[in-house]
């Protein structure tokens, strides 16, 4: 049974943004509408789409049903910003195009500050192994509106950024999973609290047959629970009752405690779907580390080498800190506003840190009376120096961090770019 409605026909629509999200949605709008589009780099647009490009000039002559925001845009910051908050009514997602097309899929929305993208992809594994029509989409994966031959028994695992999420009107999940919460993004959000209710969109909006699961000990979350009389059943995720499972875990990938953790959200997702348990156990141990988050590129008797490039705040970092010795740590780039390190003072001494990038008086800063660091010119640099020190000491087991806890436009295009840098350079000095 198809499980497309034809709930757009005929409409008009303003495409702004013309990354991922915005193509899939012109793909997916323009053969049964009128669509326009309007990107502040024209570059981003390619020459066969060129001819329905409209500049800020006409937009006034043109009277649109509906403003399709792609998630990178910032209502704020833009090049449209008085014509987005004029017409701010009329701005969805591609995520409410896809519910209201599509309203009896079954939809698995995963979002938080750390560890998306990994439990994404490790419940659609689960899933796979378990039989499962699923789809892995959002951001990691395709786009959702370019999955085809869909039907009302298909699944779509959605990893769901704050970005996304903002902006969306009419977006509801069956399943909705908040896996943990901590200062990110603030530069866009503007504060903490605006940041937690884009993501708490996901539960407030749910239905009473729809399910949502937290961290039981999340009081900001519990509390909004409360104050917002929310109709869907919540489920607060109880670490501690998991941990039988995680000492069959062998994966060296979930010996940190955000991935363990994050694991937990699976095994208690697994009761409404009646998953098995040795199964998650067995797809978890077989899992393959997803490129720059939280990547093991190298292991040996002496040293184990991780490339986390994906990694753009101490938050992140942090499961990190804690779950190795004598750690290298190479950090810096574009800091993220109000970012705090929360390392306990026990973890101290087993860092040495080396600082590149833009801001590094920030870093610096941050570290200063805490872990001993040393100032580079650039990741090389940091490397370089890195390896000098790993030579004075030969007796212990090391781990060299690449966890930048920072944006990466000050020296890359974006978070891939840093990690195959980095990765491209290690080579280099594992050939020495």
């Amino acid at each position: 049974m198809d499980a497309k409605r034809s709930y757009f026909y005929k409409k008009s629509f303003l495409i702004y943004g013309f990354g991922k999200s915005g193509c899939a949605s012109y793909k997916f709008l323009s053969k049964k509408n009128n669509c326009k589009i309007v990107d502040d780099n024209q570059k981003n647009i390619p020459s066969k789409y060129k001819h329905k490009t409209i500049n800020y000039y006409q937009l006034k002559k043109n009277n649109f049903d509906y403003i399709v925001l792609s998630p990178g845009i910032d209502i704020n910051k833009c090049k449209l910003s008085k014509y987005l908050k004029k017409n701010k009514l009329k701005i969805i997602t591609e995520l409410d195009i896809f519910y209201l097309s599509f309203p009896n899929i079954k939809k698995i929305t995963i979002t938080g500050t750390n560890g998306k993208s990994t439990t994404s992809k490790l419940l659609y594994d689960v899933l796979k192994k378990h039989r499962k029509d699923v789809r892995l989409t959002g951001n990691i994966g395709n786009p959702l509106l370019l999955e085809k031959d869909l039907k009302n028994s298909t699944l779509f695992v959605i990893e769901a950024s704050s970005y996304q999420l903002e902006y969306s009107k009419f977006y509801k999940s069956e399943y909705s999973i908040i896996l943990n919460l901590s200062p990110d993004h603030l530069e866009r959000h503007g504060n903490f609290k605006n940041y937690i209710n884009a993501k708490f969109k996901l539960i407030k909006n749910q239905s009473k047959n729809n399910y949502a699961f937290i961290e039981r000990k999340n009081y900001i979350l519990n509390s909004l629970v409360k104050k917002n009389k929310i109709k869907s059943k919540i489920f607060g995720v109880n670490y501690a009752k998991y941990r039988k499972y995680n000492k069959l875990i062998t994966n060296d990938y979930f010996k940190n405690k955000s991935n363990i953790n994050n694991l937990s959200f699976i095994f208690a997702l697994s009761k409404i779907f009646k998953l098995n348990s040795k199964k998650i156990v067995k797809v978890a141990n077989k899992f393959e580390q997803l490129d720059f988050r939280q990547q093991i590129i190298y292991k040996s008797k002496k040293l184990t080498i991780i490339n986390d490039s994906k990694s753009t705040s101490f938050s992140s970092t942090l499961p990190l800190l804690e779950s190795f010795q004598n750690i290298y740590w190479i950090l810096g780039g574009m800091a993220k506003k109000g970012d705090k390190l929360k390392l306990k003072k026990k973890n101290f001494k087993k860092i040495k840190a080396f600082i590149y990038g833009k801001d590094q008086l920030f870093f610096s800063k941050i570290l200063s009376n805490k872990v001993k660091y040393k100032i580079s010119k650039n990741l090389n640099h940091s490397l370089l120096l890195v390896f000098k020190e790993l030579k004075k000491i030969k007796e212990q087991k090391k781990v060299i961090l690449f966890s930048p806890s920072a944006a990466s436009f000050d020296q890359f295009k974006n978070f891939e770019h840093r990690g195959n840098y980095f990765n491209k350079i290690i080579k280099k000095y594992l050939k020495k």
